[in-house]
């Protein structure tokens, strides 16, 4: 015979919980353009030898991705993945330079990279200059034409 919980509402507090998980990774998704992203560069290979973890990104609608990325780059394209514990509707991505454009400029203070992923959709991705230096070294000739802000 199955034994009851002593305290249901911890279940149920479990659920909600992890509900609101989904929920938010989901709006997340949507709002960034990561969930539009996924449906046309969605990564079917493996990442890079040459990737660098713990990286920050800013997409569209101020979605922000702070510490959480894994960022790679071949001659081929750009490869971003989020932590595993953040994966849920985030699958990782490939977008090849030929769909993404480059734009150097500035936020406040700090110097920043603007990647336009996708050539319809356009997804902003914004990066620190440090990054976008590492990248474009191991993108090599194939890094897209750069437009100055």
């Amino acid at each position: 015979m199955a034994s009851t919980p002593r305290h249901p509402e911890v279940l149920l507090i479990g659920a909600v919980a992890a509900l609101g998980w989904a929920g938010s990774a989901l709006l997340a998704s949507h709002m960034s353009g990561w969930a539009s992203l996924a449906q046309a560069y969605r990564l079917t290979g493996e990442f890079p030898a040459q990737r660098w973890s713990f990286q920050s990104a800013a997409m569209r609608w101020y979605a922000n991705y702070g510490s959480c990325l894994t960022v790679g780059a071949d001659s081929a394209g750009l490869y971003v993945s989020v932590f595993a514990i953040f994966r849920i509707f985030h699958p990782p991505l490939f977008v090849p330079w030929s769909e993404i454009s480059v734009r150097r400029g500035r936020i406040l203070w700090s110097r920043v990279v603007e990647f336009r992923l996708g050539r319809e959709l356009a997804i902003p991705f914004r990066v620190c200059e440090k990054l976008a230096t590492r990248l474009r070294a191991s993108a090599g000739g194939s890094w897209p034409l750069e437009i100055n802000a």
